[in-house]
C-alpha cells in the first residue's frame, strides 16, 4: 500500500491511497469463493455452482463490496501510518476503482490540532468571597411564607392579591377554541397569570357573578392556533379568597419535613441549604471566568466540522426550547458560531488536562453525582438501577466527573482575586419575586 499526505489548507488533510491490483484480487476472490458455498443459481445444487458461474453473476457486486471495506480499513492503517487523527470521517474520492487494476482513492479530513495550554499560574480569575448572613435568612424564610401563603373564603368583591376560582367558556368567531372552557380554575388577581383583560375584569366581581369580557391573545403566544386572535370569554365566578402568610412557628417547620417542630433547627437547615445554594454559585462564577481566561488565552486552530457539529447542536436545543419539532425551521448560524467555537476549543484544553495529568474518575466523586441526580425522583432506587445499567448514561456521569475534577486541578493552579459579594447577588435571589 502507498501513502502520500498532502497538507491543503489549516488542519485540513489530503491522503492519496493505492492498494495493490493484487491485494484487491485477493479480496474479491476470498468473498467469490466463500459465497460459492451457499449460493443458488437457478440449474445448480446449493454449494455445487462452479467458481466461473459464481464470478460471472457475482463478479461485479462482489467487486465493489470489497473496493468499499478495502477503502475504509486502508484508510484507518494510512492514518495510523501518518500518525494523523481525523477530526471526524473523510471525505472520499475515488480515483481508480476499474477491476483487475490497482485500487487508488483519496481522503480529505480535517486533523484534530495540537493542543498546547497557557501558563495557568499565570491566568487571574475572580473569587467571589460572602456568607450567609442572619438578614439573608430572614428574608428567606419571609419568601418561604409567601409561596406557601393561606386562603381563606371571603364574602366580598374581588381585590388584587385574592385567589379567585372561576369557571370560563372562551370563543372565537363564535366557536370555542382548543382550551377554550374549563371549571374550577383558580388564579391570584395581579400576578399576570391570565390576560390582562380577564384579571381587569374580575376585580370587583362577587361569588356567583358572572361577565363577558373581550380579550385579545399576544401574538407571541405560545397556541399558535390563537395567538393575536380577538376572544370572548364568559366568566363566572364561584369562590373568592384572601391570602394571608402562616405564621414562622413550629406548625410551619412541620410543613416542611421538620416533625420536631424545632424552629432553631429549621433555621438551621434554611442555613446550610442557602450556603450549599452560595457555594455552587460561587463555583459557577469562577468555572466561567476560568474558562473565559482559558479560551482567550489558548487560541486553537479549530476544525470546522466540530464547529458545526456543535453550532447545529445549539441550533437544535434552540428549536427544542421554542417547542419546535421541525428541523427545517432551524434558526440562523451566525449567533451560534462563537459559542460554538468556545464550546470545541474548551473541550480539547479540558480533554488535554486530563490525559496531561492523567485525571481518572474519583468513584466516590462520581457516586456523589448519581445521588444528586437520583434524589429528586420519585422511585429514587429504580432511577439508580436504571442508571447503573445503562453504560451509555454512566459514561456521560463519568465525563462531567472527569471535567468537574479537571475544573478543580485548573482552580488550583491559577491566582485568585478576592471580590466582596453577597448571597441575593450570586444567586438572584428575589430578583423576580419574593424576598
Amino acid at each position: 500500500m502507498q501513502v502520500s499526505l498532502t497538507k491543503t489548507q489549516g488542519l485540513e488533510r489530503r491522503l492519496e491511497v493505492a492498494v495493490p491490483g493484487e491485494q484487491v484480487e485477493r479480496e474479491v476472490d476470498s468473498r467469490l469463493k466463500k459465497l460459492a458455498r451457499t449460493a443458488r443459481i437457478k440449474g445448480f445444487r446449493p454449494g455445487k455452482v462452479p467458481y466461473a458461474v459464481v464470478r460471472q453473476q457475482y463478479g461485479g457486486q462482489v467487486h465493489a463490496e470489497a473496493v468499499g471495506d478495502l477503502v475504509q480499513s486502508t484508510f484507518a492503517e494510512a492514518v495510523a501510518q501518518q500518525q494523523l487523527k481525523p477530526a471526524a470521517g473523510p471525505r472520499i474520492e475515488p480515483l481508480q476503482t476499474e477491476p483487475g487494476a490497482e485500487l487508488r482513492y483519496a481522503a480529505t479530513f480535517e486533523v484534530m490540532p495540537e493542543v498546547k495550554l497557557p501558563a495557568l499560574d499565570k491566568l487571574q480569575i475572580e473569587r467571589p468571597i460572602a456568607e450567609v448572613t442572619d438578614a439573608d435568612i430572614v428574608d428567606m424564610l419571609e419568601s418561604m411564607r409567601k409561596q406557601h401563603p393561606i386562603h381563606t373564603a371571603v364574602e366580598r368583591a374581588a381585590k388584587e392579591g385574592d385567589r379567585v376560582t372561576i369557571d370560563y367558556d372562551g370563543r372565537i368567531d363564535g366557536e370555542v377554541f382548543p382550551g377554550g372552557r374549563n371549571n374550577g380554575l383558580k388564579v391570584v388577581l395581579g400576578t399576570r397569570s391570565i390576560l390582562a383583560e380577564l384579571d381587569t375584569a374580575m376585580q370587583g366581581m362577587k361569588t356567583g357573578e358572572s361577565k363577558t369580557v373581550s380579550a385579545r391573545f399576544p401574538d407571541d403566544y405560545g397556541a399558535k392556533s390563537v395567538a393575536g386572535k380577538l376572544a370572548e370569554f364568559r366568566i363566572t365566578v364561584t369562590a373568592i379568597e384572601e391570602q394571608s402568610l402562616p405564621e414562622l412557628d413550629e406548625a410551619f417547620a412541620r410543613n416542611f419535613g421538620f416533625e420536631s417542630g424545632s424552629l432553631e433547627a429549621f433555621r438551621d437547615e434554611v442555613r446550610g441549604s442557602m450556603r450549599r445554594e452560595m457555594d455552587e454559585a460561587i463555583r459557577v462564577r469562577q468555572r466561567d471566568s476560568l474558562f473565559e481566561a482559558l479560551y482567550k488565552a489558548g487560541p486553537l486552530d479549530l476544525p470546522k466540522v466540530l464547529i458545526d457539529e456543535q453550532v447545529q447542536e445549539l441550533q437544535l436545543q434552540m428549536l427544542r426550547r421554542m417547542g419546535i419539532q421541525k428541523v427545517e425551521q432551524l434558526p440562523p448560524r451566525e449567533p451560534y458560531e462563537e459559542p460554538a467555537r468556545k464550546r470545541v476549543a474548551l473541550g480539547l484544553l479540558i480533554g488535554e488536562i486530563i490525559r496531561s495529568q492523567s485525571l481518572s474518575v474519583d468513584r466516590e466523586r462520581l457516586q456523589q453525582r448519581l445521588d444528586a441526580v437520583v434524589a429528586g425522583h420519585p422511585d429514587a432506587d429504580n432511577m439508580r438501577r436504571q442508571y447503573l445499567q445503562s453504560r451509555e448514561a454512566m459514561q456521560q456521569l463519568e465525563s462531567v466527573t472527569l471535567e468537574d475534577q479537571a475544573l478543580d486541578w485548573m482552580l488550583a493552579q491559577v491566582k485568585h482575586i478576592d471580590k466582596p459579594s453577597n448571597f441575593r447577588e450570586l444567586t438572584g435571589f428575589g430578583r423576580t419575586a419574593g424576598g
